[in-house]
């Protein structure tokens, strides 16, 4: 797949906002500074897309943008960020909720997970919603760039071992740094369109 052009389109908190485009979507979820705007920027060519930030949990809407005027990504706030409160965590997780049982649109969720450390109970805890929801889950594994070779494998089993994972669950370990795998992504995107 070949990007001509990535639009941001709006934010929005609750289903009377949500976008009525009819266009295939598929959400990006993660811990907060997991690296999804990064991954955003990355995969669209565009570095100014989605805002990266220092300090996480800045994403506090769903961010919807639109990819060659055909489908759309919907940036999900991070989650297990401490800062925030109960109510916004709350808050968040209602309209996450909301978004991924209700939503026609939605196609699959790509999960980031960072290469580096044993996934979260948070991540886990998505993992398993996606999967009795019967949702089609891709696991991002972001940073890969920053794991020794040796890692690679030992990582890689830890995050299936702790996420519980079933035998036909897809892991794309990737980088922003030298764009690795960013094709497959893009392929599993194509083949829904």
């Amino acid at each position: 797949m070949k990007i001509s052009s990535a639009n941001y389109v709006v934010g929005a908190t609750n289903t009377s906002n949500f976008p009525t485009m009819n266009l295939p979507e598929f959400m990006l979820c993660g811990r907060s500074n997991v690296g999804k705007s990064t991954f955003i920027n990355t995969i669209f060519n565009n570095k100014y897309l989605a805002k990266t930030s220092s300090k996480p949990g800045k994403t506090q809407v769903l961010n919807w943008f639109l990819i060659n005027d055909c489908f759309c990504i919907v940036d999900a706030p991070g989650y297990g960020y401490a800062k925030v409160s109960k109510s916004q965590k709350e808050a968040f997780g209602i309209m996450i909720e909301d978004y991924l049982v209700n939503r026609e649109e939605l196609k699959a969720v790509f999960q980031l997970i960072d290469y580096r450390h044993q996934p979260t109970e948070d991540d886990v805890l998505m993992y398993n919603f996606l999967k009795y929801y019967n949702i089609d889950v891709y696991f991002i594994l972001t940073k890969e760039d920053k794991v020794k070779k040796n890692d690679l494998k030992k990582n890689l089993n830890i995050i299936m071992k702790t996420l519980d994972c079933y035998d036909n669950d897809k892991f794309i370990p990737v980088s922003s740094v030298n764009r690795n795998n960013i094709d497959k992504v893009l392929n599993i995107i194509d083949t829904y369109l």
